[in-house]
């Protein structure tokens, strides 16, 4: 049972959002869908180019430092919510395989950037499942990547795991091997901890296990986030509310919250789309997945969790990702390895192939497997340097301007104006955030920005209100 008290929070919390108003003004989509604003420009909206064009007049960074990701392709099962290509199932010598041609790329890769090792300023690796390989793969990757990485100024090194490959002896041995070469932050990406959602989302793991897998990277050392996915069919809000009262008593640094994106945001259109299009009455309304995020964030802030980075809650201000911080906020050079990885640059994007086959005969003839992206142009720049930071935790002002050359005291003074009357947006001298309520709609607040040919949505998805984004949308 859900404490009246509680639920009344939650429900008079929603009610003070107003999310009919916001849908009247524009901001949010008239049938309440939402497309996650992760990139500008959108990830699915990049065209052809070629590995010359995108890094035809780039520089390294003045201090040589990079973000860096790599990504291991390979699952237990298809999760139903996923939208990226894997491969499932053990294949021991196609994973055999992707390690050696991933090893060349990484080659080619410090060809390209004429270095003998690539020196890291904070590190991701992510899947797929990257720790779905045997104890020997892994250990066999770390091996490759850390003589070719260099780690002396990487402030630090995560890995997306699923709990099922933390448990066992296998999972002993991964999580030694992890530690032995410097991983110290672990993702576990448990999504429920309700045995029935858990088998609605095709998850390889049960809540006990979950919860097991949680205590053993605890014991090894590692710190912690875990990922919940809210609004997912099925769920109710007294299974949520039981899922969230279970997180916060397990004692990790940070707890991620994601709302469930129906829409596809990669190179795949992921089983829930097709659910959604057969079935749209079993999934959770709009106003209700609202208030399933509110609940949670009530019950984090009671336990000593808040917002640190959009959508993430620690205890403390030092625990949340500096990879996603480095990239994101503070807009550092990222590059990727791997199947779909991307590359982020001070002016340019880069997209690694979503075919396998592609990737690998790129590989193997010696050229990066990168054949979509896009050399920004001033517009896209200015936006860009807006979107991500605001997106994830502030712009500042100053940084902006080295950033750009621009001062956003000049530019988008019409969108500012109308997200600040809207209650979505603070400004100060020194920076733009956006408030709790812009916090809760920090998708739809960031697209506000988003040029008009890079809106996820038709212009007959919002009401003509004074935040269509069709509208004031020069710098």
């Amino acid at each position: 049972m859900i404490d009246s008290g509680l639920m009344q929070s939650a429900e008079e919390k929603v009610k003070e959002l107003n999310i009919k108003e916001l849908q009247n003004a524009g901001v949010i989509c008239l049938d309440g869908q939402f497309f996650p604003s992760v990139h500008y420009p959108p990830i699915t909206m990049y065209p052809l180019i070629t590995e010359e064009a995108l890094f035809k007049g780039y520089n390294n960074p003045p201090d040589g430092l990079f973000v860096i990701y790599a990504h291991i392709p390979f699952c237990m099962r298809y999760c139903a919510f996923c939208h990226y290509p894997v491969k499932i199932g053990d294949l021991p010598e196609e994973k055999d395989y992707y390690l050696n041609t991933l090893e060349k790329e990484m080659d080619i890769y410090m060809r390209r950037l004429g270095v003998k090792k690539i020196k890291a300023r904070s590190i991701l690796v992510g899947g797929g499942t990257p720790t779905y390989l045997t104890p020997a793969q892994l250990e066999r990757f770390l091996l490759a990547f850390t003589s070719r990485i260099d780690l002396t100024s990487c402030t630090q090194f995560s890995y997306d795991v699923d709990p099922t490959t933390l448990l066992g002896q296998k999972g002993i041995k991964r999580l030694k091997i992890m530690r032995s070469y410097g991983v110290n932050r672990l993702t576990i990406g448990i999504q429920s901890l309700d045995d029935l959602i858990l088998k609605k989302m095709n998850r390889p793991h049960n809540a006990k296990e979950a919860i097991e897998s949680i205590h053993r990277a605890k014991d090894a050392g590692f710190k912690l986030n875990i990922e919940f996915i809210y609004g997912y069919p099925g769920q109710t809000l007294e299974n949520w509310h039981e899922t969230i009262k279970q997180a916060v008593s397990l004692g990790v640094e940070e707890i991620q919250l994601y709302r469930l994106k129906v829409i596809p945001y990669g190179d795949n259109t992921g089983m829930i789309t097709n659910k959604f299009s057969a079935e749209p009455d079993d999934f959770i309304g709009f106003e209700k997945t609202i208030l399933m995020k509110t609940l949670a964030i009530i019950i984090l802030a009671q336990n000593g969790y808040h917002e640190n980075l959009t959508r993430v809650f620690s205890r403390k201000r030092e625990d949340f990702s500096h990879y996603a911080n480095d990239q994101c906020c503070n807009l550092f050079d990222q590059i990727g390895f791997g199947l779909t990885a991307f590359h982020s640059l001070r002016d340019r994007f880069g997209l690694n192939t979503q075919d396998f086959k592609e990737y690998y005969s790129l590989i193997n003839q010696g050229r990066l497997p990168i054949n979509r992206g896009l050399i920004r142009n001033a517009d896209d720049q200015l936006r860009w340097a807006v979107i991500l930071p605001l997106k994830n935790r502030a712009v500042y002002k100053n940084y902006y301007k080295k950033i750009t050359g621009a001062s956003l005291n000049e530019i988008f003074r019409k969108k500012i104006e109308k997200l600040k009357d809207s209650n979505l947006l603070y400004e100060d001298d020194k920076l733009l955030k956006l408030t709790e309520r812009g916090r809760f709609f920090a998708d739809e607040a960031c697209q506000q920005f988003h040029h008009p040919k890079y809106m996820p949505f038709s212009k007959t998805a919002y009401a003509h209100g004074k935040l269509y984004p069709y509208i004031d949308s020069l710098p």
